[in-house]
């Protein structure tokens, strides 16, 4: 014969598993949404390609400011301001592969569509940035970098705004980061 819990003793059972350190094994992280990803991706290769520009020659172009906001995406007032000194620095280093070497001519950077988690009003995009780098007579030449990337936003209601950019892969120093620049 099977003897029901006594209602106190049962009360007791469930407040000490409600209670109870979690085990060590989580759910998920919550991913977010594909058009999240996909617009907070697009907000974060804007910032990156821009710096890879500063670093081609300008011909007289004037880059403007940087945007402060990217496909409804807002950037922080200091990472606008880090992106100003970034962009400052590497348009006056020396825009060539090698000391003395033909310039770069052209530059692209993409980001892989990487993976976004949100954990209460914080959102984390983790991607791999590729940025290729053209140099000398016609662009034949070209030096080209991998490096994986992390994104950091805040959420408040409908408002996003990228708060934090910092490089993943240890030792690695992408050529469209400044030099001893740590975001």
């Amino acid at each position: 014969m099977v003897r029901p819990w006594p209602r106190a003793g049962l009360a007791v059972v469930l407040a000490a598993c409600l209670l109870a350190p979690a085990s060590g094994v989580r759910g998920p992280t919550p991913a977010v949404e594909d058009y999240l990803t996909r617009q907070l991706t697009v907000a974060a290769n804007s910032y990156l390609e821009r710096r890879s520009q500063a670093l081609v020659q300008k011909d007289g172009r004037d880059r403007g400011a940087a945007p402060t906001e990217v496909l409804g995406v807002r950037i922080s007032p200091s990472l606008v301001r880090s992106q100003e000194k970034a962009v400052r620095e590497l348009e006056t280093r020396n825009r060539a592969p090698v000391e003395g070497g033909p310039a770069y001519t052209g530059a692209r950077t993409r980001l892989d569509e990487g993976r976004a988690v949100r954990t209460g009003d914080r959102i984390t995009l983790e991607a791999v940035e590729h940025t290729e780098m053209r140099y000398g007579l016609g662009g034949r030449g070209k030096v080209t970098q991998s490096v994986r990337r992390r994104f950091e936003f805040r959420a408040s209601g409908e408002q996003i705004t990228m708060v934090g950019e910092r490089v993943l892969d240890p030792g690695a120093h992408p050529v469209n980061d400044p030099i001893g620049e740590n975001r």
